[in-house]
């Protein structure tokens, strides 16, 4: 039987997954309130919907994707919503972007609803959306992950089972968190090479071809501290030293490096903490620590070969900054 897939939140995300799943033979019930959105969908082949129960009218699976808590409560457990209408048994993709403690306790109200939910948010871009290459990261049942496979594979190339329920939600706000972090830490960079003369052409190529630029999850953090090995390539005493000359330009030129500031106070603690001659990635261990944890535990991700075509830095720039 052909499945029945209700997707409720048709926006730069919503949307091209809605169309790539309609395109994959799937029957899409879709709803949205703009009316431009449902036009797309049916002229991909998705049914357009008026309300969120003509959406939810015979779908064995039910997607949300929408922008904060409240709509996500609204739709799923509000007057009218997806709780009401869906038939006992149907599995949630609940695959907003939310506070994981708002995820875990609509699927509580759900399960007591008889409805099943997989907290399962995605990683990339709107132009992965469009083209059908989006990461999955999903928190529920094995078995419910099973099921939900087939529906992720028609618009997603990497889809990952994180855990038990919360821990898709979870992997997702720790991934924007990083990204967020990240553009700050990109602008202040390129802001104090400018400001310091330098082509920013030519300051993007340097750091496109440093482990300071390709990211250290992607070059130093699995080959060194998530593998056991806090030896020193670069030791914490010198990123140390390396921060402050740079806090010092930043100074000089009057460019702000707020996390500059911020990471010069962590580096500082390594001393205090017998760590000022172990590896720059044991800064992992010190915020395990800082955090209350046990600094030796932590899942190593060396079993884990990198995917194909991943970047890995000769050994002399490994740890240049």
């Amino acid at each position: 039987m052909e499945k029945i897939i209700a997707f409720i939140g048709l926006g730069t995300m919503g949307g091209p997954m809605a169309a790539h799943l309609a395109r994959a033979g799937f029957r899409v019930q879709g709803y949205d309130l703009d009316p431009g959105r449902l036009a797309a969908l049916a002229k991909a082949g998705g049914r357009a919907c008026s309300s969120v129960a003509q959406a939810c009218d015979g779908a064995q699976v039910l997607i949300t994707m929408l922008p904060r808590d409240e709509h996500v409560r609204g739709v799923l457990l509000g007057e009218q919503g997806v709780a009401e209408h869906a038939g006992r048994g149907a599995l949630v993709l609940e695959m907003s972007t939310i506070l994981p403690r708002t995820s875990l306790d609509i699927a509580a109200a759900l399960r007591d609803r008889g409805l099943r939910m997989m907290d399962a948010p995605v990683g990339r871009t709107p132009a992965d959306a469009r083209a059908g290459k989006l990461l999955v990261m999903a928190g529920g049942d094995a078995a419910d992950f099973d099921e939900a496979h087939p529906v992720f594979d028609a618009f997603a190339d990497k889809i990952l089972h994180m855990g038990p329920l919360g821990s898709g939600i979870r992997m997702k706000v720790a991934n924007n968190y990083m990204s967020m972090v990240g553009m700050v830490l990109t602008a202040e960079t390129l802001a104090m090479a400018e400001k310091a003369g330098i082509d920013t052409a030519a300051a993007v190529e340097v750091l496109q071809n440093t482990a300071a630029g390709r990211g250290q999850i992607n070059v130093n953090f699995p080959r060194k501290v998530l593998a056991g090995d806090v030896t020193p390539d670069f030791p914490l005493s010198l990123g140390h030293k390396d921060l402050s000359l740079g806090l010092s330009l930043g100074h000089e030129l009057g460019t702000p490096l707020f996390l500059g500031a911020c990471a010069l106070e962590l580096f500082g603690m390594a001393p205090a903490l017998g760590r000022a001659d172990q590896d720059c990635t044991a800064m992992l261990l010190i915020l395990r620590q800082l955090a209350g944890m046990d600094p030796a535990a932590g899942g190593a991700c060396a079993s884990r070969a990198p995917e194909r075509g991943a970047a890995s830095a000769p050994p002399e720039h490994r740890h240049s900054s």
